[in-house]
């Protein structure tokens, strides 16, 4: 995007504050535009491999326990009894464990791009598994930093005036204290689970922002 979405006006430099108050709420889109410069989506095979991973290492423990206790089983009918019962308690772990993942990953894919740079600013999504978005300029972001909370690489959108952000609701606040208590703001986008690489994104921020905001 080379302008500003309609209806929002042109911002003063490194986001001073406009006369006679603060600075209009942030457009909001419910997603992400696909025909920006650059566009970041989410990699949903690599999250995918790790939300396995999580999965298997819950199942894993129960079925080595399960196992041990067939073959110490003497009675080939006590065998029989204990593989049905074990196969039943595994499938059950799986359904618990593996069906929120299951769906927190499609949520995740189905949301559409995590970010977007274009030359006047970016659009970056409000909630991890949501697709709604809002977009910023340049002018009006204090900082761009990356952090990094577990397995998760994030990179960290701060704008100069919080007042810019829309009331999106109670869900989308809850989002936002959550992540802002691990990465100092409620507006991220994944850096090692996006289907471009770290140096890219970071690049693209640099060029994009053209020296507007500080990248750390």
């Amino acid at each position: 995007m080379t302008t500003p979405p309609p209806g929002y006006p042109p911002q003063p430099p490194h986001g001073a504050q406009p006369p006679g108050g603060p600075p209009p709420p942030a457009p909001v889109v419910p997603r992400i535009p696909e025909d920006q410069p650059f566009v970041v989506r989410p990699n949903v095979t690599k999250r995918g491999l790790v939300f396995l991973g999580v999965t298997l290492l819950f199942i894993g423990p129960i079925a080595c326990c399960a196992g041990f206790g067939i073959v110490s089983s003497a009675d080939p009918a006590m065998r029989a009894g204990n593989v049905a019962g074990i196969l039943a308690l595994v499938g059950c772990v799986l359904a618990l464990v593996g069906l929120p993942l299951g769906i927190q990953l499609w949520l995740i894919g189905s949301g559409g791009p995590v970010l977007a740079l274009g030359p006047a600013g970016l659009w970056i999504r409000t909630r991890p598994t949501r697709g709604q978005a809002i977009w910023l300029p340049w002018e009006g972001v204090a900082q761009i930093s990356r952090r990094r909370w577990s397995l998760e690489k994030m990179l960290v959108v701060k704008p100069h005036d919080p007042r810019m952000l829309p009331k999106l609701g109670a869900y989308t606040a809850l989002d936002s204290a959550a992540l802002s208590a691990f990465y100092g703001s409620g507006l991220v986008a994944t850096l090692n689970f996006a289907d471009k690489s770290e140096a890219e994104i970071l690049a693209a921020v640099a060029h994009f922002s053209a020296g507007r905001c500080p990248l750390t």
